[in-house]
């Protein structure tokens, strides 16, 4: 079973965030990057699939310019075999990143692509069902948990009320959210077995961008919080404000 796990680098999720002073991007200086948080949910999906089979082998892929080689190297170190790096822009346009990564993955024909559920920086939850659909399978998306069975894959996933079970015939792509695939840390010799591991660099088949970044800003700080009162006596005047001043009554 050769896997497919597609990445993104994301600044980190506690990082300071500043608008850049084009005012459409973010001043880089002092932002740490890493792997998208649910991106490492999908890393350890494909790990222990490989391990359960006793075979196979876990890529994983991102488009990105150099610097994403970290984060690639972040994944080998958690034990993926190997990555490849497609430089090209990273642009909002999850359709673009999309026939972007479908052109690379189009070639190697995997039974299984793996991504996040979405990016922590745009949270569009695009990219995966865009890719299934340019790669013509079928795609299950916010999946929590999934076993192979029979030349399928079973996925789970959580729906108000219950578990939702979908069954889909591979190959087919699957997006990782949070649920049974809790990523596992790097070891030390994890880390240093990343450094021999093979890190391919290709020119990505790029799609032109067809959305543009206007103006970016910092939703405006919240308002201090008022006391109104104390005990029962304070709710008739807490009412008043609900319906008058907050408009949620």
């Amino acid at each position: 079973m050769n896997i497919i796990v597609c990445i993104k680098r994301v600044p980190d999720t506690e990082t300071r965030i500043r608008v850049g002073d084009d005012g459409t991007s973010i001043d880089e200086s002092g932002v740490k990057y890493v792997m998208s948080p649910y991106d490492e949910f999908a890393v350890e999906a494909a790990l222990r699939t490989k391990e359960e089979l006793g075979e196979g082998e876990v890529t994983v892929l991102t488009l990105g310019d150099d610097a994403s080689q970290e984060t690639l190297r972040t994944a080998l170190a958690m034990g993926a075999d190997k990555a490849v790096l497609l430089q090209g822009d990273v642009s909002p346009d999850g359709l673009a990143t999309a026939k972007a990564l479908a052109a690379e993955i189009g070639e190697s024909d995997p039974p299984l692509v793996l991504l996040g559920v979405k990016a922590a920086d745009d949270d569009q939850q695009q990219v995966g069902p865009m890719l299934a659909t340019l790669l013509g399978r079928p795609c299950a998306t916010a999946v929590s948990n999934f076993e192979l069975k029979d030349g399928a894959v079973v996925c789970h996933s959580e729906v108000e009320g219950g578990t939702q079970v979908l069954e889909l015939p591979l190959p087919a792509v699957v997006t990782i959210t949070k649920g049974e695939f809790e990523p596992r840390y790097a070891s030390l010799k994890g880390i240093m077995a990343a450094k021999r591991k093979p890190l391919e660099t290709r020119e990505a088949q790029s799609a032109p961008s067809r959305l543009e970044v206007k103006s970016m800003e910092l939703p405006p700080e919240r308002e201090a919080g008022k006391i109104v009162g104390e005990g029962a006596d304070a709710v008739p005047e807490l009412v008043r404000l609900l319906r008058e001043e907050a408009n949620v009554l």
